[in-house]
């Protein structure tokens, strides 16, 4: 396990310490969430990203022509 320390503004802090206390977890285990769904996020542009570069429009547009003849 790393630590990581970050500047943050007092009332940013303050907000999050709150948030946590709501949510009955630690700040650190709140951060750790945050960061997880961070990098769902960016996987998940990356992923698309990725799917794009091999896309094809005309078998998309084939596609959804088919679906409105079912």
């Amino acid at each position: 396990m790393s630590i990581l320390t970050i500047r943050l503004p007092e009332d940013k802090h303050e907000r999050l310490r709150a948030l946590a206390q709501r949510r009955k977890i630690s700040v650190n285990r709140l951060v750790d969430e945050l960061a997880t769904v961070a990098l769902a996020n960016h996987d998940a542009h990356a992923r698309f990203l990725t799917r794009r570069k091999r896309a094809s429009p005309a078998k998309a547009i084939k596609l959804l022509e088919g679906l409105g003849s079912r």
